[in-house]
């Protein structure tokens, strides 16, 4: 009889390519989402102050271009012309992820896709349970749908925890798809008043962006002014302009020729990266973040149906989504947890992707035109993202201690190579916990 198929490791060891692109990019994420945090604290307070009149003086003051339609208020050029490089920077991650990364293949891909849409999917669906019963407006139902993993890893980096390798880059994975999810929401259910000669043009735009790429023309000359004429003409064309982002990164190439050093998406979020997450992110939470805080304002977070629902989603709905998700897609793809790890770790991690803040805030901003109704919105997201951070951070350090064991493991390097020993003892696909490459 033929032997029955080696079940794949869960969360075991990444190969070491993988694990040292990861550590690249969450180290800039977790450096931006320190400065996320202390952007949100400073709205926060300003927004409360007794001067907080010149927090909105600031935040509804506009400039730009009026022939071009952009004379736009701070806040949103914050929204809609600096998110574009996060969304830019997201485009590049998802591209990566599939054509290299977790998502390259079904096998791999099939676990973390399935608990992010779960993820989704399931704090959606409370979300709209919620507002039908409380007779509310269920226009909100995505905002509890996204991760902000800057947001996440910040509250690891406060912690000081020493949380693995795997679980990092299936966070990462989770928010990356989780950002695939929420520009598809905002291209399809917040597009507004198209103007179908500006989508013409930005679409001509992209493909001529593509030809650039094909035909390997290298100079930031081309791009930049390319990029944004694209970015310009979506606004316009009544999609938001965040869109454009995504769409530039997917089209960037993220595979090297032979020869080259980096690929162009390589370069491009090697340049990016911090000014999405030290700059563009932050801002955009500086002028998102201030909402009025008083017993009152909290009070109808609770007792609207609403913010209710934002707070259920997040707190409840993602942990729920992602953790039944990742169980039943390990259960039916024959994927084995690592044996270093238990569920409980899985849990935790789900609880962290309950962080939505930075797109749940731009989402809450789409779906509640009203001044009024967003600022109770965006309490709610504020609570709902302190509550999953608390609640993980109490599992997250509870388990510190084998989080440390296990990262000491994957980091000794005693012959100072520059490539740690595990990866020198152990065979790649051999499917131990310390030796898979975390394949599902």
């Amino acid at each position: 009889m033929p032997a029955a198929r080696e079940r794949s490791v869960f969360l075991g060891l990444l190969p070491w390519p993988e694990r040292a692109q990861v550590a690249r990019a969450l180290r800039t994420e977790t450096v931006g989402g320190l400065v996320l945090l202390a952007a949100a604290v400073v709205a926060l307070v300003w927004a409360n102050a007794p001067f907080s009149g010149t927090y909105e003086h600031l935040r509804d003051f506009h400039f730009g271009i009026p022939a071009l339609g952009l004379d736009l208020s701070v806040g949103h050029w914050s929204a809609d012309g600096l998110l574009t490089v996060f969304f830019l920077v997201a485009g590049i991650e998802l591209k990566r992820e599939l054509v290299v990364g977790e998502l390259r293949t079904p096998a791999t891909a099939a676990l973390p896709v399935v608990a992010a849409v779960c993820g989704m999917a399931v704090p959606a669906a409370l979300y709209l349970t919620i507002t039908a019963i409380g007779s509310g407006s269920g226009a909100g139902w995505a905002v509890p749908m996204a991760t902000d993993i800057a947001f996440a890893l910040a509250v690891l980096a406060v912690l000081s925890t020493h949380l693995p390798s795997a679980l990092r880059a299936f966070l990462l994975t989770l928010a990356v798809v989780d950002d695939l999810g929420a520009i598809l929401v905002i291209a399809i259910f917040f597009a507004a008043g198209l103007n179908p000669a500006a989508l013409l043009g930005a679409l001509v735009g992209l493909v001529v962006f593509y030809l650039l790429q094909r035909y390997r023309v290298r100079g930031w000359w081309w791009y930049v002014p390319l990029g944004v004429a694209i970015w310009a003409l979506t606004y316009n064309g009544g999609v938001h302009a965040t869109v454009a982002g995504v769409a530039m990164g997917l089209i960037l190439r993220t595979t090297r020729d032979q020869g080259e050093l980096a690929s162009p998406g390589e370069r491009t979020e090697h340049l990016l990266r911090p000014v999405s997450a030290g700059v563009a992110v932050p801002l955009f939470a500086l002028f998102a973040a201030g909402v009025s805080v008083s017993a009152s304002a909290l009070g109808e977070v609770f007792t609207r149906p609403e913010p209710l629902g934002v707070v259920i989603g997040l707190v409840v709905g993602k942990t729920v989504g992602i953790f039944a998700g990742t169980y039943l897609a390990a259960r039916f793809t024959r994927a084995r947890l690592n044996p270093d790890l238990a569920w409980a770790d899985v849990l935790a991690l789900a609880l962290l992707a309950g962080i939505g803040f930075t797109v749940a805030l731009l989402i809450g901003e789409l779906a509640f035109p009203d001044p009024a109704d967003a600022e109770h919105i965006k309490a709610a997201v504020l609570i709902g993202s302190l509550i999953a951070a608390v609640v993980a951070a109490v599992l997250v350090k509870r388990r510190n201690e084998i989080y440390r064991r296990l990262w000491e493991e994957e980091s000794l390097d005693e012959d100072a190579d520059g490539v740690p020993d595990i990866y020198r003892h152990t065979v790649p696909g051999s499917g131990s916990g310390r030796g898979a490459g975390g394949e599902a």
